[in-house]
């Protein structure tokens, strides 16, 4: 009896990459601080050694990949994969043998985009479903979904105590803050709920940071061309900023606090501003368009995904200038940490 076609999906995906398995071959060994980066063209992972700007392995990561992020002890990475061929999936690769592991099929969340691994979990956005959802690597479940109601679910952060969610929602101009409430219930057992809040912002706002001191929350609205600055603890807009960025794509603080970089994929700089003056302060030429931005707080430099130019630049944050170039395969995106413990 031919299998319906859902089914068929799943054992495609998942044959491609099982596929990975014979077809990766760990050539070195992966660096215990590694950077990990995604080629949105090539459906590859490249683990990249810090210390030289090598690649030593590539992986397969299936279909439309978007953002990436390694779980605590930086042993596994989980990708997302925001069309999944047909089926909604996050792709796993195993960190220590290079290798492509079997993908988590997210069933009815879909397009899934933004991640976080907190608290041994691995948290996600669903933009197709207007939700964030957590799945447990130890069991092998998703145990948590809730909605936001809100357009383009998109980015995600989740602080470290798990007992807030923030997302940005570029079809709808808002930020969602989720807030974990615990109150005592029957029997001395707690009951836990969750309390939601919408903030307007720009239109379009998709890159989001929190401040280093966590006192702020600043948001790249990429239709206005604002920076919406939010105070975390009166979850209120403090400041609309007209930096004329149309197209911005990722914001990120630098690791003391004092600046913001903004990418742009509908332009060649990246744009610098002062996080204390709400002034700019420089803007960069890096190509014909930028999204990914992750920092590197241990040798003081950036790196911006330049995906029109299918390279990565390499930014030294104490002169602001370009210092080199990386390339992982075509339109590089999503960047992230391993650290392996």
């Amino acid at each position: 009896m031919p299998l319906p076609s859902p089914a068929r999906n799943i054992l495609s995906v998942s044959a491609m990459m099982l596929l990975g398995l014979a077809q990766t071959a760990a050539t070195q060994p992966s660096p215990r601080r590694a950077l990990l980066a995604l080629s949105k063209d090539d459906h590859t992972l490249a683990i990249v050694d810090p210390a030289t700007l090598k690649i030593v392995a590539k992986a397969p990561i299936g279909p439309a990949p978007h953002e990436v992020i390694a779980s605590t002890d930086g042993k596994t990475a989980y990708l997302s994969n925001y069309r999944g061929d047909g089926y909604p999936l996050i792709s796993v690769v195993d960190l220590m043998s290079q290798k492509a592991l079997p993908p988590i099929h997210t069933g009815a969340l879909t397009e899934t985009h933004g991640l976080a691994f907190v608290g041994g979990e691995l948290w996600f956005t669903a933009q197709g479903s207007k939700a964030v959802a957590r799945y447990n690597p130890a069991t092998s479940a998703i145990d948590w979904v809730m909605g936001t109601g809100q357009s383009r679910t998109h980015m995600i952060y989740v602080t470290p105590d798990e007992n807030h969610v923030y997302t940005t929602n570029p079809g709808s101009g808002t930020v969602t803050f989720m807030d974990k409430i615990t109150s005592p219930g029957p029997g001395g057992q707690p009951t836990v709920d969750w309390t939601e809040t919408q903030v307007r912002v720009g239109r379009g706002d998709e890159g989001f940071d929190i401040s280093p001191d966590g006192r702020e929350l600043w948001t790249a609205d990429a239709q206005d061309g604002t920076l919406s600055v939010i105070d975390l603890q009166t979850r209120q807009v403090t400041d609309t900023i007209d930096a004329h960025i149309v197209g911005s794509n990722r914001l990120k603080f630098t690791p003391d606090g004092k600046y913001v970089l903004i990418s742009n994929l509908r332009g060649p700089n990246l744009v610098i501003y002062n996080a204390a003056t709400r002034n700019e302060v420089k803007q960069i030429p890096i190509g014909h368009g930028a999204a990914g931005i992750l920092m590197d707080p241990v040798a003081h430099r950036a790196f911006i995904a330049c995906s029109p130019d299918n390279y990565i630049v390499v930014l030294d944050l104490a002169t602001f200038t370009v210092t080199g170039h990386l390339d992982v395969g075509g339109q590089p995106d999503g960047m992230a940490w391993a650290i392996r413990q």
